[in-house]
């Protein structure tokens, strides 16, 4: 009997599952997850990130027992599960996705590499996204990512082999506490059937709203996909997605309905973007350490504060929409595009805090935590990607853009509910008096001068990029990891260079 071991990571279905497909073509197979409790413990890692696998988990277990075989929950360390369950399966062959996830487990797959090849068993793997292992550069990539998404999907199997009975705990991660602890009242639902009723909204009722809905925090609750978290932990297939998008698509099309179809041609450029930035850190694994533009080392490494970081990741650093925006995403687990662009951006350049730091703290507050695309954006938003516009973003100006009656900026800031809605905007202009009689004495005064803080920060970077040889850097970071979707004109990439500097 030549069994199959099944691994599932972070690929939680068995719709459009290549290994699960091509196992059960091969013989009686075995799904496996296993809880790793070392994985748990590094600084990116965070218990609503468990709470949504966990509900994955056991939307995956009731899909696999109704094909034939649940799902084994194992806890421990992966070569440890691997000697044990060979000793009692001898299985053949191990086959599963590949993953650009963090360093720990890049280093725990090539361990898992090194422990079929001794063992003699083959280790199948299968790309879940437009990502393409062994690249060197960007050409054709696109090419690429688009074949791949027009591949018909994974074949469900039919029945499956019971091997053996297999039941989950009510609390599979009871052996394995997370690094990051914070509660999240807010937080979307795991698994399969939630994923697929997001989906359906979406496609069905709100994608209408995407384009034009989504920078706002106070509409982008909505008018977001949120499939986020379902992409990042495979409870949807990716391609599925794209399919479906693009069949919805069409039909609006079909019909004259051009605000759908525009909004959804939008969602679709983001499903390129996903695999675009995890394609970057599946050539340049550094980057969740180091600066993609290597120039920029000691830039800010040695003026980290760590009063202003706690001010920060706290909300209180006196700025009400950054604050705001903080509160939100650590009750809910999730926040929109602009205003995660907005979080970081200001860590780096009003705070000057090196990267590092703000996106472990973000990363452990995502639910919906990619690596790939987590640390490309954080350098992004932090200046140091060499090939990247500066993007500093004025928190003034974005509260009158994206709150313009400040619902938002006073529903999770108690502390300025009473204050008049134009007053919002800047606190700190208020008297004492004032302050006291709207019952904002104990919001924070500003932790620095934004526009001061701004102007310091353009300064600094402008003297890194005059350095010798950035240049030529930055012309080699473009040639690996750059996209090569067709630029705009050039009064047009001014225009679009002129209106970044205003955010």
């Amino acid at each position: 009997m030549s069994v199959q071991l099944v691994w599932f990571k972070r690929d939680l279905r068995i719709d459009d599952h290549r290994p699960l497909a091509e196992a059960s073509r091969r013989g009686p197979v075995l799904p496996l997850y296993v809880i790793e409790p070392e994985y748990w413990r590094e600084p990116d890692t965070s218990r609503r990130q468990q709470d949504f696998i966990a509900e994955c988990l056991a939307d995956l277990h009731h899909g696999l027992e109704r094909l034939g075989q649940g799902l084994l929950l194992e806890c421990g360390e992966m070569i440890e599960v691997l000697d044990r369950l060979h000793q009692r399966w001898r299985f053949e062959a191990i086959h599963a996705h590949e993953e650009t996830g963090n360093d720990w487990t890049f280093r725990r797959d090539v361990a898992v590499r090194a422990w079929c090849k001794r063992a003699g068993i083959a280790f199948h793997e299968y790309p879940q996204f437009g990502v393409v292992r062994a690249l060197s550069g960007r050409d054709g990539w696109s090419r690429q990512w688009e074949a791949f998404m027009a591949e018909p999907a994974a074949p469900l199997p039919g029945t499956l082999t019971r091997l053996l009975e297999t039941q989950l705990r009510s609390d599979p991660f009871s052996a394995a506490p997370a690094h990051g602890q914070l509660d999240c009242a807010g937080r979307q639902r795991g698994g399969i059937q939630a994923g697929s009723e997001v989906l359906n909204s979406f496609l069905d009722c709100r994608a209408v709203v995407y384009r034009g809905g989504i920078s706002s925090p106070l509409s982008a609750e909505t008018a977001g996909s949120r499939l986020s978290p379902h992409i990042a932990y495979g409870s949807l297939s990716l391609r599925r997605i794209v399919q479906r998008t693009r069949e919805r698509r069409a039909h609006a099309r079909s019909v004259d309905d051009k605000r759908l179809a525009g909004s959804l041609n939008h969602f679709d450029q983001r499903l390129h973007w996903h695999c675009h930035f995890i394609q970057k850190l599946e050539q340049r694994p550094d980057i969740e350490f180091q600066n993609v533009h290597r120039g920029f080392d000691g830039m800010r490494e040695d003026d980290f504060k760590p009063e202003l970081f706690q001010a920060w990741s706290q909300g209180r650093t006196g700025y009400p929409l950054v604050d705001a925006c903080m509160r939100f995403l650590t009750h809910h687990g999730w926040l929109n595009f602009r205003m995660r662009a907005m979080l970081m951006s200001f860590a780096a350049y009003h705070l000057w805090l090196h990267w590092r730091e703000p996106a472990l703290h973000l990363a452990r507050l995502f639910t919906d935590y990619e690596p790939g695309i987590h640390y490309n954006q954080c350098q992004m938003q932090s200046g140091t990607t060499g090939i990247n516009t500066l993007r500093i973003y004025n928190p003034v100006k974005q509260a009158r853009d994206q709150d313009p009656d400040t619902v938002f900026v006073r529903r999770w800031i108690p502390e300025l509910a009473k204050v008049p809605a134009q007053r919002c905007f800047e606190p700190w202009k208020l008297g004492l008096a004032e302050r006291e009689q709207c019952g904002a004495g104990d919001y924070p005064q500003p932790v620095v001068d934004h526009q001061e803080a701004a102007r310091q920060a353009r300064m600094r970077i402008g003297e890194y990029r005059r350095q010798p040889g950035f240049r030529a850097e930055a012309q080699e970071v473009q040639r690996r990891l750059g996209s090569r979707r067709r630029q705009p004109s050039k009064g047009k990439r001014r225009e679009a260079v002129a209106q970044s500097r205003l955010f």
